[in-house]
């Protein structure tokens, strides 16, 4: 079977949840249009822990990567985005495209999301890492979201 051309391939994502302290990490399949957790990765003085991020790039093959862009409630912009254009900016020796979207209430949404699953059985408590974790999640989901809307709209005649 010949080898399927880079552009026929479904999208994998991987995205970004960014942090001072960890930064969440998730997986996403344009197939599915779903993301899971893959966890975090360290954020301290020194930066982001960029041999985890190689090496979950290596580990998932994704054709692009996607950041979480901070907002105020009204859309205006926060103080965090200056770190996270930072980010977005080290993640260029990657070589990948890099998308932003829209992460206003995400951290609270895998909370909530995270609380729901406790009640209905999960075990252990909700940690910090796991709702960052969450949270990149659903910057996945909305970035899939949106591929498909676009996608949508592009084959409406």
């Amino acid at each position: 079977m010949p080898d399927t051309p880079e552009t026929d391939r479904p999208e994998t994502i991987l995205a970004f949840d960014f942090g001072q302290r960890r930064i969440g990490v998730a997986v996403g399949q344009e197939v599915t249009g779903s993301a899971s957790p893959v966890g975090v990765v360290s954020n301290d003085a020194n930066g982001p822990d960029h041999s985890r991020i190689a090496a979950l790039i290596d580990e998932w093959r994704p054709s692009r990567l996607v950041v979480g862009m901070p907002a105020h409630a009204d859309g205006s912009a926060s103080n965090m985005q200056a770190h996270v254009r930072a980010f977005i900016d080290e993640l260029g020796r990657y070589e990948l495209p890099v998308a932003t979207v829209d992460e206003r209430y995400t951290s609270l949404e895998a909370k909530a999301v995270l609380k729901k699953a406790r009640a209905e059985g999960s075990r252990g408590r909700i940690s910090k890492a796991a709702i960052d974790s969450a949270a990149a999640v659903l910057i996945a989901e909305r970035y899939l979201g949106r591929a498909r809307v676009q996608q949508a709209e592009q084959r409406s005649p």
